[in-house]
């Protein structure tokens, strides 16, 4: 037997020589979206959640004892129960409810440490009113301005912004696509709506202003988006576009392109809970791309 396998098989056994000083584990990057409904009006909290226990677990790590430790798994699936248990509470009250499920489930733990990365949905208002089920990224999107010119000729100019992202948590469906012996996603007719937007517009002729323009355009494709059922993200871009066209008549085109940020919803039933569409894991990889122009005849 080598030197290596003897240690293995002592430290198994219980001849440690070296002390454990100290040990926890969890779960990271838990990514949970909450939805609460209140009549009409929507609230969305989503969130990135560390978990990290401490306790009785030495033996798992010294001794390859198991039979006091909490899968990992477990501490994931726990973060979703209590998130469909629990829509309507802010990320503070969240929090400390999690952190009391672990201590009263499991005895064997003596500590619990929770920390959460919330991403900042904020609610969009069409004329002066807040709407019940759209939204925006906050510090959202990044200006571009490209500028073509030759010395003889016109400048060819466009505008645009990058990373500009904004979701629905409702009015959004997908259905009657091709369907064959490779298709596994279900129809559906409610669904969250959610995309990084990246567009650009074209110039044909100079605005009065060129901010107050941009940001016509913006507000314009925005309410198309969050006031309109959506059968599809094809749907929604084309008559973003063509609505941005007729708010706007110095631009000839308009380029939208929109990767999907998916919310899928998370399946409780192995906890006997239902999901009622308040519980979603979120993800970007591997995303839909949907890309269009939209110009005039």
């Amino acid at each position: 037997m080598t030197g290596g396998r003897r240690r293995r098989r002592n430290a198994i056994a219980g001849d440690c020589d070296v002390p454990l000083i100290k040990n926890r584990y969890g779960k990271g990057r838990v990514r949970v979206m909450r939805i609460h409904r209140d009549g009409d009006r929507q609230e969305v909290s989503q969130l990135s959640i560390k978990a990290m226990l401490e306790g009785d677990f030495a033996r798992t790590f010294t001794h390859a004892d198991n039979r006091m430790t909490v899968s990992t798994d477990t501490i994931k699936n726990i973060v979703n129960v209590v998130a469909r248990e629990n829509t309507g509470l802010c990320t503070e009250e969240f929090c400390q409810v999690l952190a009391r499920k672990y201590l009263d489930t499991y005895p064997q733990i003596s500590s619990v440490a929770i920390a959460s990365h919330e991403t900042k949905w904020s609610r969009l208002s069409f004329d002066g009113k807040p709407h019940p089920h759209s939204f925006v990224l906050d510090a959202n999107g990044r200006p571009t301005v490209e500028v073509a010119m030759t010395r003889g000729g016109a400048p060819s100019l466009v505008s645009g912004i990058d990373g500009f992202a904004f979701m629905k948590s409702t009015q959004s469906g997908w259905e009657n696509y091709v369907k064959d012996r490779y298709t596994t996603i279900p129809e559906t007719a409610d669904r969250i709506c959610a995309t990084s937007m990246v567009a650009s517009w074209a110039w044909s002729a100079k605005p009065e202003s060129y901010p107050a323009a941009n940001s016509l355009i913006l507000a314009t494709v925005l309410k198309v988006f969050s006031t309109t059922y959506s059968r599809s993200v094809q749907d929604s871009l084309y008559r973003m576009g063509e609505a941005a066209l007729a708010a706007v008549p110095e631009i000839s085109e308009i380029s939208m392109a929109c990767p999907n940020m998916h919310f899928i919803p998370m399946n409780l039933s192995a906890f006997g809970l239902d999901n009622n569409n308040d519980v979603f894991l979120p993800t970007d990889e591997p995303h839909g791309q949907i890309e269009c122009t939209v110009g005039r005849r």
